[in-house]
C-alpha cells in the first residue's frame, strides 16, 4: 500500500473512518473525545484530529488503512501507562473494547485481546490454578509484554515476552499477520521485546504457569536501616533462588488518615517479597536479609493466592497520575550508590521513591531464540519515581515541577558514573534513551526488521525504531 501525501481534516478522516470502522469515533469538541483520548499517565495530555475505538480486528485494519490513506501520525492506546508520546494532530486508536480474554487449561494459554489488563487475565487463569507472566495487575498486558515484561514469576519463568506465543496484528500494509516460531519468525522474534513499531497487536497468546499459594507482600521498616539493608541486599542476592523475587524501597510515607500510623508520613524502608512456596521454605532463605531491616514498623507478609499478592505487592489501583521516573542497571552496587540512594529518597521534599530491584534467574538463561529483552546479564536496576503535583495529579506550578525533576536529576548524575548505560524499556520513560535498552547488535536487528515490516515507519511509539 503506497501511503499518501494528502491530509484533510478531522471531518475528512472521520469520514474515511465511518465507511468501514464499526466502532465510536470521536472528533474534538465531541462530548466523549475526552474521556476517549486520556490515558493513565497524566504527563501526555493527547490532542488528536480523531480517536477511534476499535471493536475487532478488522477495526484496527480499518484504521491503519485511513491513517495512511490521510497521511496521519498514527497511535495505539490500551491504558495509557506505557504512552510517552501525544498523538497530536493523528489518529488514536483506542483498544479498550477489545479486552477479551480466553484460557485454555489443557495448554496453558491464554488468548488476550490487546485492550486487556493483566488483572483480568490473572482472574480468568485463577479458575485453572494457573497464572500469567504478570507485573502490576492494572498495566495492559499488551504493551508491557511487547516491552520485555518483568513481573512475579520472571526469575523462575522468564520474561513475558519469553512467554508470547502468538501474535496477531495488522501490519503497516493493512495486512492480518500471525507471528509465532512456525510464522513469520523474524517479526516475531521482534515482537517479543522490540515495543509496538512493528504492527497494531489484535491479539496476543501468552503462556500460563501453574502456581498454587505463595508467601508474599511488603514489609516496612525504620528508615535509620536502610544503609545496612542495601548492603546486605547486595550480597544476599547472589544466591538469591529463582523461587523468590525481592527488592528493597526507600520512600516516603503519605500522611494521610488511610495509611497506618506507625508509618504515617515519615521516611520508611519497605522490602518487597514474592515466593514460590510456603513461610517453612522462605523463611530461612529470607533471614539474613530481615535480619539487617530489623523489626517491621508493619509486617506485609503472609501466605495468599497468585492473584492476592498482586494486589497486595502492588498496593491499591493507582488513579491516573503524572510521574518522573528514571532507571539504571548495574553489575554491582559499589558504596557510593547506596550512598546516594537514602540521600535523595529522604534527603529533602519532594524526594523521590527509591527502588533496588535483584533480575537474574530465568530472565539471565534465555532460550536461543529469544527476542531482543536487552542486559539479561545485568543483576541489579535502581528505579527513582516521583509525582509531579499532589498525588501525582500534574498540576503543580512549573517550580514544583523543577524541584521533582531537579531531585530524579541529581540522583540520577551521582548514579551515571557506576551504571551500565542500560535500561529497559518497560521502566524507561525517555524516548531519547530507547537505544539503550538494547544490545548494539539487537538493535540494529529490529532495524533491518523494521525496514522489512514498516518501511514507511508508520508506527512510531514513544520507544521508536526507524527504519535501517
Amino acid at each position: 500500500m503506497a501511503r499518501t501525501t494528502t491530509t484533510t481534516g478531522p471531518a475528512g478522516i472521520a469520514r474515511t473512518l465511518r465507511e468501514s470502522f464499526a466502532g465510536p469515533v470521536h472528533l474534538p469538541g465531541d462530548a466523549a473525545y475526552d474521556e476517549a483520548r486520556s490515558g493513565w499517565n497524566l504527563r501526555i495530555d493527547h490532542r488528536p484530529l480523531t480517536v477511534a475505538e476499535a471493536t475487532g480486528p478488522d477495526d484496527v485494519r480499518a484504521a491503519v488503512v485511513a491513517a495512511r490513506e490521510h497521511a496521519l501520525p498514527f497511535a495505539v492506546q490500551a491504558t495509557g501507562h506505557g504512552t510517552l508520546v501525544p498523538a497530536d494532530g493523528g489518529l488514536l486508536l483506542t483498544t479498550r473494547r477489545m479486552a477479551e480474554v480466553r484460557v485454555d487449561p489443557y495448554r496453558r494459554v491464554a488468548r488476550v485481546g490487546p485492550g486487556a489488563r493483566w488483572s483480568e487475565v490473572i482472574a480468568a487463569a485463577a479458575l485453572y490454578g494457573l497464572a500469567p507472566l504478570s507485573g502490576t495487575p492494572s498495566v495492559g498486558v499488551t504493551g508491557y509484554t511487547l516491552g520485555g515484561g518483568t513481573g512475579w514469576l520472571s526469575r523462575r519463568h522468564g520474561y513475558a515476552a519469553d512467554g508470547l506465543l502468538r501474535a496477531d496484528l495488522v501490519t503497516a500494509e493493512g495486512e492480518h499477520v500471525t507471528a509465532d516460531a512456525d510464522h513469520h519468525a523474524d517479526l516475531f522474534w521482534a515482537l517479543r521485546g522490540g515495543g509496538g513499531n512493528f504492527g497494531a497487536v489484535t491479539a496476543l497468546e501468552v503462556r500460563l504457569h501453574a502456581v498454587g499459594r505463595v508467601y508474599a507482600g511488603v514489609s516496612l521498616y525504620d528508615a535509620g536501616r536502610a544503609a545496612e539493608t542495601l548492603a546486605r541486599y547486595r550480597d544476599w542476592a547472589d544466591g538469591e533462588p529463582d523461587e523468590l523475587n525481592t527488592a528493597v524501597m526507600l520512600m516516603r510515607m503519605p500522611d494521610a488518615p488511610a495509611v497506618p500510623e506507625p508509618v504515617r508520613g515519615r521516611p520508611v524502608l519497605a522490602v518487597r517479597v514474592f515466593h514460590l512456596g510456603g513461610y517453612e521454605e522462605a523463611e530461612p532463605r529470607l533471614r539474613p536479609l530481615l535480619e539487617a531491616a530489623g523489626t517491621p514498623l508493619l509486617d506485609g507478609f503472609r501466605a495468599m493466592t497468585f492473584a492476592e499478592a498482586g494486589v497486595t505487592i502492588a498496593g491499591p489501583t493507582a488513579p491516573p497520575m503524572a510521574v518522573r521516573q528514571h532507571i539504571d542497571l548495574f553489575r554491582d552496587l559499589p558504596g557510593a550508590v547506596l550512598e546516594a540512594l537514602p540521600d535523595a529518597a529522604f534527603g529533602g521534599s519532594p524526594g523521590p521513591a527509591v527502588e533496588v530491584r535483584h533480575w537474574g534467574g530465568a530472565m539471565a538463561r534465555p532460550a536461543p531464540d529469544a527476542g531482543p529483552v536487552g542486559h539479561r546479564d545485568v543483576p541489579f536496576s535502581v528505579i527513582a519515581t516521583a509525582p509531579y503535583g499532589a498525588g501525582g495529579t500534574g498540576h503543580g506550578d512549573a517550580d514544583e515541577r523543577s524541584r521533582v525533576d531537579a531531585s530524579v536529576d541529581g540522583l540520577a548524575g551521582r548514579l551515571r558514573p557506576y551504571a551500565t548505560g542500560g535500561t529497559f524499556l518497560n521502566f524507561l520513560t525517555d524516548p531519547a534513551r530507547t537505544r539503550t535498552a538494547y544490545t548494539p547488535e539487537d538493535h540494529a536487528r529490529l532495524s533491518r526488521i523494521k525496514r522489512t515490516w514498516d518501511p514507511d515507519d508508520v508506527f512510531r511509539p514513544g520507544h521508536h525504531i526507524p527504519p535501517e
